[in-house]
């Protein structure tokens, strides 16, 4: 009798821990994020700091949502763009999703970069046929110090053409399917009580509407439209900090036993916090590089990035002996620089991709189908419904009452005369509806006659002025 009841009270006692634990515990954890860093690592001193203050108060989590490279001459000309890798693990990332960016050197590079990090590099959406890449991890289970389990999936954009953003080249043998699908599958293997996070390289837009479907999703840390996001859709938190690591995410996730009570997401800047001596070393040993300090010329005055706009299209016209020339928003890399000497490594930023020149003969016939298609552009947009293509002549785009381009006016251009362009690659390969005659493809690099221009042109005067504008019907 005596044993019975012991056992009894033992069942009694195990049925209570179980319902505390599942109904009546309270736990926290903050998963704290990045996105679109692009190897900018200035900042890196201080998101040491703030992780580990996070660490010493409460469960974290870190992940990253991609586009970890391409931005820094100092990683980006590095073995393998490993260090910025080795400052990942050395702030000691949970888990990462792919960037489009993350592809920018071909699969070998990239493989080289998942070996070499300490945590899951993950992407559902991607198929790898390619002897130099394996196909990465679709999801993760993570477990929190204090117990609370997390379905971590990450995806990347397909939206360009059925792959991710960047040459066609880079992606052969790499499959990508519709990240949407991927996302839903991947995520739909959590097992009960695991809170589901989704790493998503879409974009803002993307995200909300993957959210405004998804049954199967609490979280979205996002990134790839270089935007401040913190929304709620469909009760799916959604969060992206910008770029450059100017921000640090920190979602909230508090549970009562197993069951999510709340989720909050903030962005704190990262200039709040002291930079991490450790880490400023670090630094220190990947910025020893000499030749990229070398100064290549001098502004006259402080530029903006209209400004760098002005400086490329010059540059590419003087050297190319064209009329005109045309160079995209999303190619020039740097905001601003003051007064004063140019160093080598600042060209290198100002214009990461290694972009190469193409000329063609164009008449404004031609040159405003071609502004229009990208203006009102559905496949890519990012890049559409802004003054994306800016020139070294004035022009206006007409816009009607839905705020589509209808038109384009050239005021110093005539009506059916030709006229010589030169263009970035990514434009003359990427853009929709570009026609002319004579269209050459150069193996001359942008960044090369941008420095050719900066010795033959001492002290350079920048226009600050953008000449290109939207204008109502």
């Amino acid at each position: 009798m005596k044993k019975f009841i012991a056992l009894v009270v033992l069942i009694i006692a195990l049925a209570g821990t179980l319902f505390y634990r599942t109904t009546l515990r309270e736990r926290e954890v903050v998963i704290l994020s990045t996105n679109d860093m692009h190897a900018n690592i200035e900042n890196f001193p201080s998101l040491v700091t703030a992780v580990n203050l996070c660490r010493d108060t409460v469960s974290t989590l870190l992940v990253d949502a991609g586009d970890r490279w391409t931005g820094n001459v100092f990683i980006d000309l590095a073995e393998n763009r490993l260090p910025i890798i080795d400052l990942m693990n050395h702030v000691g990332y949970d888990v990462a999703t792919l960037g489009n960016h993350e592809f920018d050197k071909g699969p070998k590079l990239l493989q080289s970069a998942i070996s070499h990090a300490k945590f899951p590099i993950l992407c559902a959406n991607l198929q790898s046929k390619h002897a130099d890449l394996a196909t990465p991890q679709a999801a993760v289970s993570i477990k929190s110090s204090n117990g609370v389990r997390f379905r971590v999936a990450g995806v990347v954009t397909f939206f360009d053409g059925g792959h991710p953003e960047g040459s066609n080249e880079v992606y052969e043998g790499l499959t990508f399917c519709h990240p949407f699908d991927a996302a839903t599958k991947a995520l739909a293997e959590a097992k009960r009580g695991e809170v589901r996070l989704l790493l998503s390289h879409m974009g803002d837009g993307k995200d909300f509407e993957y959210a405004s479907v998804s049954e199967c999703c609490d979280i979205i840390i996002g990134g790839h439209t270089h935007v401040v996001v913190d929304s709620v859709v469909n009760n799916v938190v959604i969060g992206q900090t910008g770029r450059k690591l100017k921000n640090i995410g920190a979602t909230t996730v508090r549970l009562k036993g197993n069951r999510i009570a709340s989720i909050d997401y903030r962005n704190i800047p990262l200039a709040d916090y002291e930079k991490d001596s450790a880490t400023l070393a670090l630094i220190e040993q990947i910025e020893d590089n000499p030749a990229l300090k070398v100064t290549v010329g001098t502004f006259a005055n402080s530029v903006s990035h209209v400004g760098f706009a002005d400086l490329l299209t010059r540059s590419l016209a003087e050297a190319m002996g064209t009329q005109l020339a045309f160079y995209h928003y999303g190619g020039i890399r740097l905001a601003e620089h003051p007064e004063g000497d140019i160093k080598l490594s600042t060209i290198y930023n100002l214009e990461p991709f290694e972009s190469k020149i193409h000329t063609i003969v164009m008449t404004p016939a031609q040159l405003r189908a071609m502004i229009i298609a990208k203006y009102n552009d559905t496949e890519n947009p990012k890049e559409s419904h802004r003054v994306d293509l800016f020139c070294n002549t004035p022009y206006d785009i007409v816009l009607d009452s839905r705020g589509e381009a209808v038109d384009v006016l050239f005021p110093k251009l005539k009506e059916g005369r030709k006229y010589s362009v030169a263009m970035a690659d990514y434009i003359g390969k990427k853009y929709p509806s570009i026609e002319g005659e004579n269209r050459t493809e150069h193996n001359i690099l942008v960044t090369d006659v941008v420095l050719d221009y900066l010795r033959h042109h001492p002290n350079t005067k920048i226009s600050n002025h953008q000449m290109q504008k939207r204008v109502k019907r």
